[in-house]
């Protein structure tokens, strides 16, 4: 069977599925006993903006756990049911969840459905290097413009339930000034890091926001997307700049598997230049829920912690709140 064939059934089977639920109508449609809205959100960080904003008048799944990649995430049964019976659906966007499009636009004709990254004003955004026309999908890297989601969230649970608007302004306020106060704390910390050493090397290029508002050089070692692969010459480039500059540290990623990383210590140490993994950075997934970095807060803490330390600049082991987990 080839790849466009399992593709189109995988499709067909959503499509019946998801025909069969919407005809199911009001009666899969079912609201908690305490009549909170039911918001099924894809990735960790819109389910973590959604919760921020609508606290206990909603209640919130997040379809991608721990170290899943979204660029590769595919819709299972069970995922298609609880989007169905949920009040609203809410989504990255900007071709994040690259194969879930097709089935939000069929879905967004039975359900009210929200891509919250879309709202973010195109020319705060920075190409895709992959695909013409499109946007890297990755702004949570970046605090400040992050908050544009949390505004975004805030708006379509506004629209889904008026009664609840200043309780929705109000959380929304209060986790915009916290979000402010870890931007400050990003800034600080990456001034600390030498000028030489603001180098990024990571499994994939997730932190081109990240370069940008910090002030680093970000290499990826696949392109902004997953399912680009990297090739041996790219490989062999990047040995060649960890080698001539000196870097001494590199990262790996919760949700890339590390054999890239892996590759280039390897051809470094070759080429006799020692490099280390500096540190293990949340890019397309938070930490396990019920843990300080498995909100976008902690999340982002850990990776400006990691990365400051791990380059020579200076930064508290525990974070900018002092909740981080201590290192292994």
């Amino acid at each position: 069977m080839t790849g466009a064939t399992r593709r189109g059934l995988i499709a067909g089977a959503a499509a019946a599925l998801l025909t069969f639920a919407a005809a199911a109508g009001p009666a899969g449609a079912q609201s908690p006993p305490d009549g909170r809205l039911t918001i099924v959100a894809t990735t960790g960080m819109i389910a973590d903006a959604v919760r921020q904003v609508a606290g206990d008048r909603a209640e919130v799944k997040a379809l991608m756990g721990p170290g899943v990649d979204p660029h590769t995430y595919r819709q299972t049964r069970s995922d298609i049911v609880a989007m169905t019976q949920a009040d609203a659906v809410m989504w990255h966007g900007l071709y994040l969840e690259a194969q879930l499009e097709s089935f939000f636009a069929d879905l967004s004709r039975h359900k009210k459905v929200f891509a919250l990254a879309e709202s973010l004003p195109k020319a705060e955004l920075l190409a895709h290097e992959d695909y013409e026309g499109r946007y890297d999908p990755h702004v949570w890297m970046a605090p400040r413009l992050w908050k544009g989601v949390v505004l975004a969230a805030r708006d379509a649970l506004i629209s889904l339930d008026p009664a609840g608007e200043e309780t929705y302004r109000r959380n929304a306020s209060a986790h915009l000034e916290e979000i402010d106060r870890l931007a400050d704390y990003g800034d600080s910390v990456m001034a600390s890091v030498p000028v030489a050493s603001r180098v990024l090397v990571t499994a994939h290029d997730a932190f081109r926001y990240f370069g940008r508002a910090y002030g680093f050089e970000v290499l990826g070692i696949q392109g902004i997307s997953t399912e680009s692969e990297a090739g041996l010459k790219h490989i062999e480039d990047l040995v060649g700049i960890l080698v001539e500059r000196k870097i001494g540290a590199i990262f790996v990623e919760t949700s890339v598997p590390d054999r890239n990383v892996k590759a280039l210590i390897e051809g470094a140490a070759a080429r006799g230049h020692k490099v280390v993994i500096g540190g293990e950075l949340f890019s397309d997934a938070m930490g396990r829920p019920g843990t300080y970095e498995g909100t976008y807060i902690g999340m982002i803490d850990h990776n400006l912690t990691t990365i400051a330390r791990a380059l020579g600049g200076d930064a508290p082991s525990r974070g900018f709140q002092g909740r981080l987990a201590p290192a292994d």
